[in-house]
């Protein structure tokens, strides 16, 4: 039932009007999964079968999201800027946990950039093919913007050169900050 449901709000987007597609209901949706993940991976572990389930619908519904995006971007042309992460819950990743804390904090000084992560390691077809897609190797953390793959640890700064955007609102956020 959950499937058909995501199946027909996806739908329903499609046909939606621009104006309502600004901020889907996918992200609202997403965004609290991610926290139900997040507290299920610390309270049960990685490997609980469980977490892996949540963790393998939370995916798809990203990349839900993602495809929408894409769609709401080529009709609406709204340009939405869209991060593909991809990393490993190995404790050999370090650089994995470093990128995550850099994206987190991209996020929240730009809330309108969407970050989607994936485990590479989850047994999902869907992943899979997304990883085939954009050439994503087990050199992992890995990022995905505007159709390009970065492999290793990427900083503010080095996202910041490949998405302009960022760098210009950063610098137009901290100018009013220190103007105030």
């Amino acid at each position: 039932i959950d499937i058909l449901s995501l199946e027909t709000q996806f739908e329903l987007f499609q046909e939606s009007s621009c104006a309502s597609l600004k901020n889907s209901i996918l992200s609202d949706e997403i965004n609290a999964l991610a926290d139900k993940l997040s507290y299920a991976e610390n309270q049960r572990g990685i490997n609980d079968a469980d977490v892996i389930t949540l963790k393998k619908y939370y995916s798809l519904l990203e990349i839900k999201d993602y495809l929408l995006m894409k769609k709401v971007d080529t009709r609406c042309d709204v340009n939405p800027i869209a991060i593909l992460y991809f990393y490993t819950n190995e404790e050999s990743c370090t650089e994995c946990t470093k990128q995550g804390y850099v994206l987190t904090k991209l996020r929240a000084d730009h809330p309108e950039l969407k970050i989607y992560s994936f485990d590479y390691d989850l047994n999902l077809n869907a992943i899979k093919t997304l990883t085939s897609l954009y050439k994503v190797s087990k050199e992992l953390p890995a990022i995905v913007i505007d159709g390009k793959t970065y492999n290793k640890f990427q900083s503010i700064e080095d996202i910041q050169k490949i998405i302009p955007a960022l760098a210009a609102t950063s610098t137009a956020t901290s100018t009013n900050s220190k103007m105030k």
